[in-house]
């Protein structure tokens, strides 16, 4: 496995990004990874390399470039409950910034370009995923670029917050075959009912479920919300969408 730290180029800077594939002179397709709020750091990249090890080019960006080099906050090895609201309270400027203005759309074009020309990877479309506010931006992506997305997966990720359009107007482009695994303190039965509708009347191909037993954040080693279980059916579910979207690795 190779795995490298680089700077890509965008209409609005350099992103920083973390990248690893598998050392065999072969190429593989891509997966555009998109971190969480705490952004990239040794669990994303323990991660990235989890995913590569599977047969992918997988890229990891640091999506608020515009406010600094990573990491943009200072961050313990351990983010405990009672430290998670004031590091929040420090991203969330620079996050709902990134939401507005096609910064989300414009990033994700340098990326999904930067993947392209990589002698790795693989002719064809890429899938994208992402984890909390990361699972949003890969919606949005898969919305953007539907021609380049064959599948697109978040995890404890806001999707129902949509995009600018709204969310009928952020599904109803989508192309990808899409899978959002849910924490069940983040939706009620009755709000994935009507998450689940909504990706019915725009025509998706989807799996949408509550992962039992799980609050925001369980796919990640590095915080309280870390649930074993939710990690391994997250791993489950992507491999999965990966392989029924032709993206075997």
């Amino acid at each position: 496995m190779l795995s490298k730290t680089l700077r890509i180029a965008t209409a609005d800077g350099e992103s920083e990004a973390f990248a690893a594939f598998p050392d065999d002179g072969e190429r593989h397709p891509a997966v555009l990874l998109y971190p969480d709020a705490f952004g990239l750091r040794p669990v994303l990249e323990e991660m990235v390399r989890e995913l590569a090890g599977h047969g992918y080019y997988v890229l990891a960006p640091h999506f608020l470039y515009r406010d600094g080099p990573v990491p943009l906050v200072e961050l313990p090895a351990h983010i405990g409950e009672e430290a998670r609201p004031e590091i929040l309270g420090k991203l969330m400027p620079s996050i709902e910034a990134h939401l507005g203005g096609g910064q989300v759309e414009r990033d994700a074009d340098a990326y999904l370009q930067f993947l392209a020309a990589q002698p790795e990877v693989a002719d064809g479309p890429v899938a994208v995923t992402g984890y909390c506010i990361g699972g949003l931006l890969a919606v949005r992506t898969a919305s953007a670029y539907p021609e380049r997305v064959a599948a697109v997966a978040g995890f404890h990720s806001p999707v129902v917050a949509g995009g600018p359009g709204g969310l009928h107007g952020l599904l109803e482009p989508i192309t990808a075959e899409v899978h959002l695994g849910h924490a069940e303190s983040d939706l009620t039965p009755e709000a994935l009912g009507e998450l689940n509708r909504a990706l019915d009347a725009a025509g998706v191909r989807y799996t949408s479920e509550i992962y039992p037993g799980t609050v925001h954040g369980y796919t990640m080693r590095d915080t309280d919300a870390f649930d074993a279980e939710g990690l391994a059916l997250h791993w489950e579910r992507l491999l999965s969408l990966l392989r029924r979207s032709g993206l075997s690795g």
